[in-house]
């Protein structure tokens, strides 16, 4: 037994010192109580019969909770490898028929005639065009269009029989034609994966990190509209974190996307996040390193798995069945989320929906931050793998860990939101319809500039 607990022992050690979640002085400490572990139950067994056992005995429950947290740390090795280090986009490209349409299968359209738009993400609607053209064995017939809601009013009319287009623009097309979702149907679809490129940083340095809520559920790497624009600026020296939301229908320009037209900045979220974060840079005049994705079943996920937040509201409202009060909140998450999407019980609507959000984000982190979510670390680790992704590497999160636990005082968190005023303007990805934007307000956007140079410096 005393045999089984030292290799057990080193096993354990070893995952430890690989995960580097641990600062040098803490592995020193753990490496003396293992050697004092089986220092005692090898001296147990030389003191007689009663002794022998007493050793055995204990050989055995150090072995079973080493073991057990040995396959914990690599549990949670795993989950920072899975979550960072992301370095793709995925666009989900799809056929789509009528909703009444016979065809079942890509074989039962080659003799359709197919619409596609000729504006908006050419590189991947013809990869599309070259994956279709390989399932049907002929060249597609195309008829394209000068936007993606004539090209979805054209299935509808039936001047075509399928479409051709990125999903990512279905709550585009929604905007302008209602109940579209519920009158066509996905036939096929066809994943691309698009290169991100990534810059090197260093998690001791104060940095930025844009946190995107995308406005669908289900896989996280699809490009989506982003509904939630937090940047969260860091300083690991001072313990600062500045929360920033800009609103969704921010009237911007994409850089690499939209040239000198604007659009809203939801709508960048459909390019991909490397053009959401484009797009705030140029606004702010900053650099993002890094991001992290969630979308809606991420936000009730983390909620629940750590055991609910307590959220501080500005107002008392009424909203998805729930009474919110004014003052604190103990959420779940689907509380949570209601409490982060509602917009209509405000004067201020959107500003107020994203002071909401710096609200749930600051609980979150407040009790990610605090001895509480040892609770229920085992289901977190268990259940955040799948709804969360970001561009830090398992690296870089484990030394922001071993900072953190190296140095446990609190952290100063602060929220500010950038102001505008509402307009109708078109957008660049919506043709020329005119739609709610939200125009920057200058001096808005000087002073929150000026206050994140002020903590990264």
């Amino acid at each position: 037994m005393a045999g089984i607990q030292l290799v057990i022992s080193a096993l354990f050690f070893v995952v430890l010192w690989r995960g580097g979640l641990l600062p040098a002085g803490y592995m020193a400490a753990a490496a003396l109580v293992l050697l004092l572990l089986q220092t005692v139950t090898v001296g147990l067994q030389l003191v007689g019969s009663r002794g022998w056992l007493a050793g055995c005995v204990l050989a055995l429950f150090v072995s079973a909770a080493l073991g057990f947290g040995a396959a914990y740390l690599y549990r949670a090795d795993r989950l920072l490898a899975d979550v960072g280090g992301a370095d793709y986009k995925t666009d989900s490209m799809a056929v789509v028929v009528r909703r009444e349409d016979p065809a079942q299968i890509l074989a039962d359209v080659k003799n359709y005639r197919f619409g596609t738009q000729n504006v908006l993400d050419q590189e991947n609607t013809s990869r599309m065009l070259e994956d279709v053209k390989d399932n049907i064995g002929r060249e597609p017939n195309v008829t394209e269009y000068g936007s993606v809601q004539e090209m979805a009013r054209a299935l509808l009319d039936g001047s075509v029989n399928a479409l051709i287009y990125n999903q990512a623009f279905d709550t585009v097309i929604g905007e302008s034609i209602e109940g579209y979702s519920d009158q066509v149907r996905v036939l096929y679809q066809y994943g691309i994966n698009t290169p991100i490129e990534n810059e090197e940083a260093d998690v001791k340095q104060p940095f930025n990190i844009y946190i995107s809520g995308i406005d669908v559920s289900g896989d996280i790497a699809t490009n989506s509209r982003s509904d939630v624009n937090i940047i969260m600026t860091v300083n690991p020296e001072t313990k600062e974190i500045l929360l920033t939301t800009t609103p969704r229908d921010y009237y911007v320009q994409l850089p690499g996307v939209s040239g000198e037209s604007r659009d809203k900045l939801t709508h960048a979220g459909i390019y991909g996040v490397d053009v959401s974060m484009a797009a705030l840079e140029a606004l702010y005049g900053i650099d993002i390193t890094y991001y992290a994705r969630v979308n809606f079943t991420s936000l009730i996920t983390i909620v629940d798995a750590l055991g609910g937040i307590d959220v501080q509201s500005e107002h008392a409202f009424e909203a998805g069945g729930y009474q919110f009060v004014r003052g604190s909140n103990h959420l779940d998450g689907e509380q949570a989320l209601v409490f982060s999407r509602e917009r209509y019980s405000f004067e201020s609507g959107d500003n107020q929906r994203g002071r909401n959000q710096e609200a749930v984000l600051t609980a979150i982190l407040q009790k990610a931050m605090s001895p509480a979510i040892l609770k229920n670390a085992d289901q977190i680790l268990a259940r955040v793998s799948q709804s969360v992704q970001t561009n830090m590497t398992r690296e870089e999160m484990a030394e922001f860990i071993r900072m953190q636990i190296a140095d446990p005082s609190g952290w100063s968190i602060e929220a500010v939101a950038a102001a505008g005023t509402g307009d109708m303007q078109s957008c660049f990805s919506s043709g020329s319809q005119l739609l709610y934007v939200m125009r920057p307000d200058e001096a808005s956007v000087s002073g929150i500039t000026e206050r994140m140079r002020q903590v990264l410096e």
